[in-house]
C-alpha cells in the first residue's frame, strides 16, 4: 500500500526530528525529500529521507532507480557538506519505495549499498513496505518503526498527515525560537558609541592631534603614573579615544558589525553592561601588564566576541551553525597578531575578551533564569578586578618597554616635568634596560640642571651604544665647550656633521670652533 509507505516516511521524519533531536536542514518543495543533521556537534552523519510515488515493478527497475538517484546524490551531498561546514560527512540515504509486483516473493526487502568519494560516504538503504509488515530502515540510527495503529486505508492516511503536521509544526516552532534569540531588541547603543568615537576623534584632532601623546593624556588615555596617583577614570575613558585614523576606522567598523548583533542577542541594557565592563577590564589588564600609553575600543570590541562565546556556550548548535567557526577564527587571528606584532596591546584584548564573556554570564541571555550561575559570574569579575587593581598598584607584572618609557619621558620633558621623566629613565638604567635614547634624555635633563659632568658621562654611553647618534655627538660637543675642552668639542661636532651633512646648527658649531682655534 502506497499509503503505508507515505505514513512510514513521515514517521521516520518525526522520529529523527522530535525523538532523536536531529535538525531539518533541507526540505524539497513537494515535501518528498528531507535532509537532517545529527544533533551532536561532533557527529558528521547526515540523513536523507526520500519518498518516491513511482511503482517499481521489478528488481531491475529498483537498481535503475538507485543508479539514477546516485548520479545526482553526490553533487547534492557536497552542497550539504559545505552547508554544515564539515570536512567529511556520511550520508544515510533512506529511500522509501513501492514493490507491489514482488509482494509475494519478498515481504521485507532491504538492500544496503555503500559508496565513498574523498569527502562524502553515502550508505543507501531501500525501504519497502507491505500490507502486513513494516521494515526498519537502519539500525545505525536506532530507528523504531511505527506501530500498526490501523489497517484501514483512511486511518493510515490520517496517521501520515498527523506525522507530517507534527513535523511541520515542530520545524516552525524551532524557527520561531531561533529568530527570537536574535531579536531581543533593536540596536541603539552601538550606533551611539560610534557617534561618540567620531566626535571625540574630531576633538582630539582639533586639540593637538590624535597621535600626540600629551593630547591623548589630557583626554584620558590609559597612563599608568596618573592612574597610580588616583585617576581611575583612565580605565574607562580610553575606550572612547583612538590613535590615528586607521585605528579609529578599524575599531568603528568592527563595532558597526558586532555591536548590533550583540544588542539583538542580549538586549540594549545587557549590551551596555557587557560593552562597558569589557572596556574597563581591557584597560585594567593593560594597566597591570603594560606601561605604554594606550587608548581605543579594542578591549570593548573583544568583549563583544566574549559575549558571543558565552552565547555559543548556551546555544552551541545554533552558534556553530550560524557564526561559530568564523568567530573563533577571527579571535585567533587577532590574538596571534597581538603576540607577534609589536605595539599591539594584547593585554587589553585578552582582558576585554574575558570581561565580555564574564559580563555576559552575569547579565545572562534574555529569559535565562539561573540566578546562582549569574552570581558566580559576578563574583568572579569582582575578585578578578580586585586582584588586578592590587597587582597594578604593586607594579609587579607591568612590562616597561624601553621605547615606551623613553617616549613618555620625552613627552614629560616637553611639558617641563623633568622630575617625572628622570624617575622613569633612571628606573630603566637601574634595571639594565637603558637604550641610547635613555642615556641621551638623562643627559638632556642633567644639562638643563647644569650638571655637565654627569651629562657628559651619559652622552658618551649613548655614543658607545650607537656610534652614529649625531644628536648625542652634537650635545657632547656643547658639553665639552662648557667644560673648556675645545679640541674634543670640535671632534664631536665634526663627527655629528659627517653623519648628518648640511645640517645648519652642526655647520655653524664646526665653523665657530675652527675660527676660535
Amino acid at each position: 500500500m502506497i499509503e503505508k509507505t507515505y505514513k512510514e516516511f513521515w514517521h521516520a521524519a518525526y522520529y529523527l526530528l522530535i525523538v532523536q533531536q536531529y535538525r531539518l536542514i533541507s526540505l524539497s518543495p513537494d515535501h518528498n525529500e528531507l535532509w537532517f543533521e545529527s544533533g551532536e556537534r561532533k557527529d558528521s552523519v547526515i540523513v536523507r529521507l526520500y519518498y518516491s510515488t513511482s511503482i517499481l515493478a521489478t528488481k531491475e527497475s529498483l537498481d535503475e532507480f538507485i543508479q539514477e538517484d546516485k548520479s545526482s546524490l553526490f553533487a547534492k551531498s557536497e552542497e550539504i557538506r559545505k552547508h554544515v561546514k564539515k570536512r567529511k560527512i556520511t550520508i544515510e540515504n533512506c529511500l522509501f519505495l513501492h514493490f507491489p509486483e514482488i509482494e509475494n516473493e519478498e515481504r521485507n526487502a532491504v538492500e544496503n549499498i555503500e559508496e565513498t568519494n574523498e569527502r562524502v560516504t553515502v550508505r543507501t538503504t531501500t525501504v519497502t513496505l507491505f500490507t502486513d509488515s513494516v521494515s526498519t530502515f537502519d539500525n545505525r540510527l536506532q530507528f523504531k518503526s511505527s506501530p500498526e495503529e490501523a489497517d484501514l486505508e483512511q486511518d493510515i492516511i490520517e496517521h501520515a498527515h498527523m506525522y507530517k503536521k507534527a513535523v511541520q509544526e515542530y520545524v516552525e516552532e524551532q524557527k520561531k525560537e531561533e529568530q527570537e534569540l536574535f531579536n531581543a531588541s533593536k540596536p541603539f547603543w552601538s550606533y551611539l558609541f560610534i557617534a561618540v568615537h567620531l566626535i571625540v576623534f574630531y576633538l582630539l584632532e582639533r586639540n593637538g592631534g590624535s597621535t600626540n601623546t600629551r593630547t591623548l593624556i589630557d583626554f584620558g588615555a590609559k597612563y599608568n603614573p596618573l592612574i597610580n596617583e588616583g585617576e581611575w577614570f583612565r580605565l574607562i575613558t580610553p575606550m572612547f579615544l583612538h590613535i590615528g585614523f586607521l585605528h579609529l576606522f578599524m575599531n568603528t567598523l568592527a563595532l558597526f558589525y558586532l555591536g548590533p548583533l550583540i544588542e539583538r542577542i542580549f538586549g540594549g541594557r545587557r549590551f551596555l553592561i557587557i560593552y562597558m565592563t569589557a572596556g574597563f577590564t581591557g584597560s585594567l589588564m593593560s594597566y597591570v601588564f603594560s606601561f605604554t600609553i594606550s587608548a581605543g575600543a579594542s578591549g570593548a570590541i573583544f568583549g563583544c566576541f566574549g559575549a558571543l562565546l558565552y552565547f555559543g556556550l548556551r546555544h552551541t548548535k545554533i552558534f556553530f551553525r550560524t557564526m561559530g567557526t568564523n568567530v573563533l577564527v577571527v579571535i585567533g587571528i587577532n590574538l596571534a597578531f597581538g603576540f607577534t606584532i609589536p605595539g599591539i596591546d594584547n593585554a587589553a584584548h585578552i582582558g576585554g575578551l574575558a570581561g565580555g564573556f564574564l559580563a555576559a554570564g552575569f547579565v545572562a541571555l534574555p529569559n535565562e533564569k539561573n540566578s546562582a550561575k549569574k552570581v558566580l559570574y559576578f563574583l568572579t569579575v569582582l575578585i578578578w578586578v580586585s586582584l588586578s587593581v592590587y597587582a597594578g598598584l604593586n607594579g609587579s607584572f607591568v612590562q616597561k618597554d624601553p621605547m615606551s618609557v623613553n617616549a613618555l619621558a620625552q613627552e614629560s620633558i616637553k611639558n617641563g616635568e623633568l622630575e617625572m621623566a628622570y624617575s622613569h629613565l633612571s628606573a630603566l638604567e637601574k634595571n639594565g634596560e637603558a637604550t641610547p635614547e635613555t642615556y641621551f634624555l638623562l643627559a638632556f635633563i642633567q644639562l638643563q640642571e647644569e650638571n655637565y659632568e654627569d651629562g657628559r658621562v651619559n652622552l658618551e654611553k649613548a655614543i658607545d651604544d650607537r656610534g652614529h647618534f649625531h644628536e648625542a655627538h652634537y650635545n657632547l660637543a656643547l658639553v665639552y665647550l662648557e667644560l673648556g675642552d675645545s679640541e674634543k668639542a670640535l671632534t664631536h661636532a665634526e663627527t655629528a656633521l659627517s653623519i648628518e651633512p648640511d645640517h645648519g646648527p652642526y655647520e655653524e658649531l664646526v665653523t665657530r670652533l675652527k675660527d676660535e682655534r
